[in-house]
């Protein structure tokens, strides 16, 4: 009789805790069906026209890892995948705190020459794909939008990005409670302002904690119209 032996790809995804990328694809192509928009902390949800991540929705994020942070974090404790792409300093630390599902959080810090064929990948199978803008030829960014569009992924950016349907731009103050000198940072305001095409034309800004004193995004006491560094403008 002669014995049968395994690939060692079938024995690897045998392994507790072990998928492969058709699994992961296929159980991100099941939780892309939930709905047209992801879920964001409470704080950030009246930024966005559609309270949430609108899926096929390019959205750029300016000046604030921490935000984009905020924002991937809940649709991925909601049950949906996401990826980083092209961010070497984001730490998973940083991810937690914000109430990310680690297990379903990809990173690719260094893509290299391959960007544009890495994104569109995981944009096939991915819910939400976060990107590190800045060498991004126009002409690329469109199609990665269009590809967002066609595969209902949610693209974030850090940084500027053609043809974004939401922009947010953060602006942090100082940290509170070291006090004469010693003692622990507890949170850190920042006022974010958001505009953009479509429904989002009407510019909106918020004061909120980020993060707040629990960690995560917490809308702060007060908000802010007319903030200094943003013009006048309405109060999400």
């Amino acid at each position: 009789m002669t014995a049968v032996v395994e690939p060692p790809v079938a024995r690897l995804a045998a392994l507790p805790g072990v998928s492969t990328a058709s699994g992961v694809a296929a159980q991100a192509e099941r939780a892309r069906a939930t709905g047209r928009v992801l879920p964001v902390a409470e704080a950030l949800a009246g930024l966005l026209p559609a309270a949430g991540l609108r899926r096929g929705s390019p959205v750029a994020v300016h000046g604030s890892t921490s935000l984009l942070l905020a924002l991937l974090a809940p649709a991925t404790a909601a049950g949906s995948w996401a990826a980083v792409v092209g961010l070497p300093s984001l730490g998973l630390a940083a991810a937690a705190e914000y109430g990310a599902d680690l297990s379903r959080l990809a990173l690719v810090p260094r893509p290299g020459a391959e960007f544009p064929a890495v994104v569109a990948a995981l944009l096939d199978g991915v819910d939400v794909v976060a990107v590190h803008s800045g060498t991004v030829q126009p002409a690329v960014a469109r199609r990665l939008s269009a590809r967002a569009r066609h595969r209902g992924a949610v693209l974030l950016t850090s940084g500027a990005w053609p043809g974004a349907d939401v922009e947010l731009s953060c602006r942090r103050e100082a940290w509170t409670g070291p006090e004469s000198g010693y003692g622990h940072l507890r949170e850190r305001k920042a006022v974010v302002r958001a505009h953009g095409r479509g429904a989002a034309a009407r510019p909106v800004s918020a004061e909120l904690s980020l993060p707040g004193p629990e960690g995560g995004v917490t809308r702060a006491e007060r908000s802010l119209r007319g903030a200094a560094g943003f013009g006048d403008e309405a109060t999400a």
